[in-house]
C-alpha cells in the first residue's frame, strides 16, 4: 500500500467543483455522560435513545460529520445546523437536497463521503485480522480464495474486503449473498455485476486505517476523489464549522471497475 505521501485537503471555495468528498474526524476521546445535541431529528433522536457505550460517541461523530460535510459541499450556503441527511439510514441529503452520502465508523474514527452520484465508502483498521482465511473462504468466489490464500497476507485481504464493501454500498446492497457481485483480481483488478463501466474506487491509507471509497461517475474519465481530515468535534457536539487539516497519508490504489459477470453469489447466511 505504498504510495507518496500527500496533502489532500482544498479550499473550501474549490470543494464544490469535485465530484467526490470524502471527510474524517476522530470522536472526541471522553467517557463523560452527554447530553443529546438539540440539532438531532427526530429520526436520530429515537435512534440516539436505543444506544449505549461507546456507540453513542460513534453515533454523534458520524452525525456530526455529515452536517460539516453537507455545509462544505454547498460552499457554506447552508451552516452546518442547518443540514442533515434523509430520515431513517442516511444514504442520501434532505438538506441541501440532491446529494447522495456513505458513512462509515471504526475504532474512534468517522467517515462520510458525498457526491452527485451513488457511492460507497468503508473504513477498517489496518492492524492484523486474525480470522481473515475464514472469512475468505466462507464469502469469496474459488478464485478470489486461491490468490488470496496463496498471497497469505492480511492487508491485501484487507484491501480487497474494503473494495467490496464500500461497492455494496454503493449499489445499495446488503453483505449477505452478495459479497461476490464484486470479483477482486490479482493485482486488484476488480469486476462487478452493473452493466455499466462507470464504477471505480480509491483507497487511501491514513495513519492506522484504510480508507476506500467506490463512487460513480458520469463517464470513464478518472475522477480522483478529495480526501479532508477534520478536526474532532467537541465535547458537547456543537456544530461551529470545523477546522479542515491536511492528511498526512499514502494513496494506496486507484481502481475502474469493469463490467462483467462475477461468480454466482452465495445464498444468504442462516
Amino acid at each position: 500500500m505504498a504510495g507518496p505521501s500527500s496533502g489532500c485537503s482544498l479550499e473550501r471555495m474549490d470543494i464544490t467543483e469535485r465530484r467526490v468528498c470524502v471527510w474524517l474526524c476522530r470522536q472526541p476521546d471522553s467517557n463523560a455522560p452527554i447530553a443529546a445535541p438539540g440539532w438531532l431529528t427526530q429520526t436520530e433522536h429515537q435512534r440516539l435513545a436505543s444506544l449505549a457505550g461507546p456507540r453513542v460517541r460513534e453515533f454523534l461523530a458520524s452525525r456530526w460529520l455529515i452536517r460539516q460535510a453537507l455545509s462544505a459541499v454547498c460552499g457554506g450556503q447552508h451552516r452546518p445546523e442547518q443540514c442533515r441527511p434523509v430520515p431513517g439510514r442516511p444514504v442520501a441529503s434532505q438538506m441541501p437536497a440532491g446529494w447522495h452520502l456513505s458513512i462509515s465508523h471504526s475504532q474512534g474514527l468517522a467517515a462520510c463521503a458525498l457526491s452527485r452520484q451513488p457511492l460507497g465508502v468503508d473504513l477498517e483498521p489496518l492492524q492484523r485480522r486474525p480470522g481473515w482465511q475464514k472469512v475468505t473462504r466462507r464469502w469469496f468466489s474459488e478464485t478470489e480464495q486461491a490468490w488470496l490464500l496463496e498471497r497469505d497476507d492480511p492487508q491485501t485481504f484487507l484491501q480487497a474486503w474494503t473494495f467490496k464493501e464500500a461497492w455494496l454500498k454503493a449499489t445499495g446492497r446488503g453483505i449477505a449473498g452478495n459479497l461476490q457481485t464484486l470479483e477482486v483480481a490479482p493485482g486488484f483488478e476488480l469486476s462487478g455485476d452493473r452493466p455499466d463501466a462507470c464504477w471505480q474506487a480509491d483507497s487511501l491509507a491514513v495513519e492506522d486505517f484504510l480508507v476506500t471509497v467506490v463512487y460513480q461517475t458520469p463517464d470513464a474519465t478518472p475522477h480522483r476523489p478529495a480526501f479532508h481530515w477534520l478536526a474532532p468535534p467537541p465535547e458537547d457536539f456543537n456544530l461551529c464549522t470545523a477546522e479542515d487539516r491536511t492528511i498526512d497519508a499514502s494513496l494506496a490504489l486507484h481502481r475502474s471497475i469493469q463490467p462483467g459477470h462475477p461468480s454466482r453469489p452465495l445464498p444468504e447466511a442462516t
